[in-house]
C-alpha cells in the first residue's frame, strides 16, 4: 500500500491511509514502513473501510489503518506498507 495520508488522532494513534495494492491487512499484522532512506515496523492496532471498523482489509481497499507506537512523524505521503517478512528496494 502506497501512503496517500497521514493524521493522528488524539488518544488513539497514527493513521495512514490508501489502497490496498495486493493481498490483506489485519489488526495484528506486524507490517514494514518503508521510506526512501529508511524503514521501519509497526503493528496494526485498526482497519478501517468506507468508515466502518473491520478487522481486515484486501486488495482493491481504500483503508485507514491505524499504527501501534508511530508518531505521525515517522511515515509520510509516499512511504510504502508492506508485510514485515517481505523484501523490498525503493524504486522511485
Amino acid at each position: 500500500m502506497t501512503v496517500q495520508d497521514v493524521f493522528s488522532i488524539k488518544g488513539r494513534g497514527t493513521v495512514v491511509t490508501g489502497r490496498i495494492e495486493s493481498g490483506t491487512i489485519a489488526v495484528g499484522n506486524e507490517i514494514r514502513i518503508q521510506g526512501k532512506s529508511s524503514s521501519k515496523t509497526a503493528v496494526v492496532s485498526g482497519v478501517e473501510v468506507l468508515r466502518k471498523v473491520t478487522s481486515q482489509a484486501q486488495a482493491g481497499d481504500d483503508a485507514g489503518i491505524l499504527l501501534k507506537d508511530i508518531g505521525k512523524e515517522d511515515v509520510q505521503s509516499g512511504d510504502i506498507l508492506t508485510g514485515s517478512e517481505l523484501d523490498f528496494s525503493w524504486k522511485p
